[in-house]
């Protein structure tokens, strides 16, 4: 019999570079296999006649690639079996009745943990908003002090899209001890949690850090001595092939619509890093789609379960 015509592009990566040497990090199917795991917990906790743990979301504004993560988000919960609730607001609306409806989540022992979805309209502080929140609901980890509990190795949350990392690093037993790790990227979302995280102590840590941005010098010449880059910038293509080694591990979190008019909805989504002809290069490598992006909505999702745990001791 003939072999199976893959469906899509995703599978044909799958096909095309799992018969090499090179071992695909499948954020899609890792991503299941975590809710999966929190649906068998959430199964448990109806079973005790527990409470089951709420995630609220806050939208602001009519943003198209926000509105859908936000969706995304929600269907992950019911696929769980979490409760949730999604409250958008206008792109009028003001700082006052952001911060307003923020305080009014706080002090709903119903809710257990909650995330405003960023980027804000221009007319509301972000940092105001994020230290609004109170840090035993923030599940996306960005309040102070859940991130210098987190820089000082403590329990706490760590941002959604480091920990979908960490969990793909453990989970294909990659190797980080003694490596050397190249973050491209500062943002405080994932570049420089990602290097604090990579360089901690356990695993996945332990590894020698170089954390580069805009204003670094000779940027390929230090990602050709990396064992491992994470490159978070959101220039499509910009990781090439002569910028990697033979055996490197090569991490994407760009996601960058790029115009596309052979396809129906006129864009396709493009990495960071040059897949195609990197990954011929690399021992292993994540997919954009269907890499880092299901494992952030996952390890919220595991952050809103820690955060259910944590309430229920109180």
């Amino acid at each position: 019999m003939p072999p199976t015509r893959p469906e899509n592009k995703y599978e044909i990566q799958l096909t095309t570079y799992n018969s090499k040497n090179m071992q695909l990090l499948d954020g899609k199917k890792t991503s299941e296999d975590i809710k999966n795991e929190i649906a068998a917990e959430v199964g448990a906790m109806k079973a005790k006649g527990e409470k089951v743990p709420h995630l609220a979301a806050i939208i602001v504004g009519n943003d198209g690639a926000s509105l859908t993560y936000v969706g995304s988000k929600v269907k992950a919960c019911e696929r769980v079996g979490f409760e949730s609730t999604l409250i958008k607001m206008p792109s009028t609306t003001s700082e006052t009745e952001l911060l307003k409806k923020i305080k009014q989540l706080n002090q709903d022992d119903n809710i257990d943990g909650f995330i405003v979805q960023l980027p804000l309209p221009e007319q509301i502080d972000t940092q105001k908003v994020i230290m609004a929140i109170d840090p035993s609901k923030d599940v996306d980890g960005f309040h102070p002090e859940n991130f210098g509990k987190m820089a000082l190795d403590m329990s706490t949350f760590i941002p959604a899209t480091p920990f979908g990392i960490l969990e793909l690093l453990e989970r294909y037993g990659v190797e980080t001890k003694g490596k050397h790790t190249v973050v491209i990227g500062r943002s405080h979302i994932v570049g420089r949690p990602m290097s604090i995280l990579m360089g901690r102590k356990g695993f996945p840590g332990n590894s020698t850090v170089t954390l580069t941005h805009s204003y670094t010098k000779n940027i390929a010449q230090i990602t050709t001595q990396a064992d491992i880059i994470i490159t978070a910038l959101g220039v499509p293509n910009y990781l090439k092939a002569e910028m990697v080694k033979d055996g490197a591990v090569v991490i994407d979190v760009g996601i960058t619509r790029v115009e596309d008019k052979t396809l129906e909805k006129g864009y396709r989504i493009t990495g960071d890093v040059d897949f195609e002809m990197v990954s011929k290069k690399t021992s292993h490598i994540t997919p954009v789609p269907g890499g880092v992006g299901p494992m952030t909505i996952a390890m919220l999702l595991k952050n809103t379960l820690l955060a259910r745990e944590q309430r229920r001791l109180r």
